[in-house]
This record gives C-alpha cells, structure tokens and sequence, in this order.
C-alpha cells in the first residue's frame, strides 16, 4: 500500500501504519490457517481443494471483511442474522463476489430476511424453518443451500438433529422448491488438543452418517465441521468445509474504519494487479 501518498491521510499515518499491521495480520493468519488445511489434507491424502474454508466473521466489522476479501477470501460466514445482514448490504458492491453463509441458529421470524439475502444456511434442524425458507426463497435466485445440523454429540443444551432423525429430515427437505440440501453440519463437544482420538470421533461419526445418506440415494457432497480449534481432526475424518474465524481474527474485534478499508482494498487489488 502507499499510505503515505494519499492526501487525506497526511495527517494520519501513525492510523495507516495500524491499518497496514491489521491487514498484515489477516494475511498472515489466513495464510498460517491455510497451511494447517493443506497439511491436514496431505495428512489424510485428500487434494487441497476438497476442503474449503469458510471465513468467520461473527463481532468483526464489514471492514474486516474487506481486508479478507483483499487476502482472496470468498466465502464469509455469519452466526447472528442481523449482523449479517448489516455486513452484507454494506458490501453490496462486492455481493457478486461473496458467498455468503448463516452458521447460527434461525428463528421463524427471520427466515424471509435470510431467504432473500444469504446463500447458505448450515443451521436447519426443523422442517418448519425449511419449509419456510423454500416458500420465501425469491425465484430469481438460486436454490438457498442447505445443510442438516446434527447434534452428533447429543449434548442436552446444543440445538441440532439426532443422528436417527436425520434420515426423515433428508427426505422432507429435499422435496421442496428453493432449497437445495447440500450436507450436514455439527459443532461437536469440545476435546482437548491432546485427546486427538477423541476430537476425531464425533467427526468420524458424522462421515459415517453422510455416506449412510448417500448409500441412500441423496447426492450430498458437504460436511461442514471443524473450527479454528479442531479443523485438522475433522478434516482428517472427511470435513469438505471448515468454519474458522479466531484463528484469523484473534478472539477479539479488529477495528477499522470503513472508509479506511475501502481504500486499502483498492490499493491491495492494484498491486496485485487485474
């Protein structure tokens, strides 16, 4: 970036040189966190490509996510509604761009919004949020994807399907209009990182249950599972789509003004060059 040529900062480059070290930051965290993935996918001999990583951007401002779009991030995902939303009508100009994903949980009252604005919906549960969706899904759009959260570690506080209620969940889903079941999900009880038998064994399980799904005649193809503490054990055992934000962003929000990131996004781009 050339910070110090542009006029409206002159007065202001001790704030471009936090800027230049947030964005530094980013990409070297997302670069670290790439690196992870491609080693996890050496490690279970999967290509690089079969796992994707989705972005996290829960307490992070739409500037944060510009400057992961500029470090070449696509796919950005979101746990709150609203604050979803939010971010996404401030980066409309780069809506063509973004995927983007509701990782949350969806009440009734909010699904005509996401039905309209996200592209993926990885929380569904009950096929009165489904049905829902699919009747609100504008039909100018593409099919909402969608996919089945499973509580594989049946914890008594966590929302999601049982294992033996995912079967029947499949079927009611994939019949309606808009939506498009692409996979399950699960957020398995916590391990410790030197128990890596016992991180892999809810992820394992939760294979086993797609290929059940496909032995059925469902053509799914995602699991998402794994976050920034735990996505080389669920990618060991079959993740295509792993959630991580901490591990980009650190555990609190990196501040940056909008303005501010529009401008750095460009210079990024420009170097990089078309």
């Amino acid at each position: 970036m050339t910070c110090q040529t542009q006029a409206k900062w002159s007065s202001g480059n001790h704030y471009c040189d936090i800027l230049q070290s947030i964005m530094a930051t980013i990409t070297h965290n997302l670069q670290q966190v790439h690196a992870q993935r491609m080693a996890a996918c050496h490690a279970a001999q999967r290509p690089e490509q079969s796992v994707t990583l989705l972005v996290v951007t829960k307490t992070q401002s739409a500037a944060s996510v510009r400057q992961a779009f500029a470090a070449g991030e696509r796919q950005f995902g979101e746990n709150y509604v609203q604050e979803g939303l939010d971010k996404i009508s401030e980066l409309t100009d780069l809506r063509s761009q973004l995927t983007w994903h509701l990782i949350g949980p969806l009440q009734s009252n909010k699904t005509r919004s996401v039905a309209e604005q996200f592209d993926w919906v990885h929380t569904i549960d009950r096929l009165k949020i489904a049905e829902r969706l699919s009747a609100q899904r504008p039909p100018n759009l593409a099919p909402l994807q969608i996919c089945l959260q499973v509580n594989i570690s049946q914890e008594p506080r966590k929302s999601g399907l049982t294992p033996n209620e995912v079967l029947s969940a499949a079927q009611a889903v994939v019949s309606l209009p808009g939506l498009r079941l692409r996979g399950l999900m699960a957020i398995p009880a916590q391990e410790s990182d030197a128990n890596q038998a016992a991180q892999r064994r809810p992820f394992a399980a939760m294979a086993l249950l797609l290929r059940t799904l496909q032995q059925q005649g469902h053509a799914l193809d995602t699991l998402s599972m794994g976050m920034s503490a735990d996505m080389s054990a669920a990618i060991l055992e079959g993740a295509t789509l792993i959630r991580v934000g901490t591990a980009i962003f650190g555990p609190r929000p990196l501040l940056i003004q909008p303005e501010d990131a529009v401008q750095a996004t460009a210079e990024v781009q420009r170097s990089l060059g078309p």
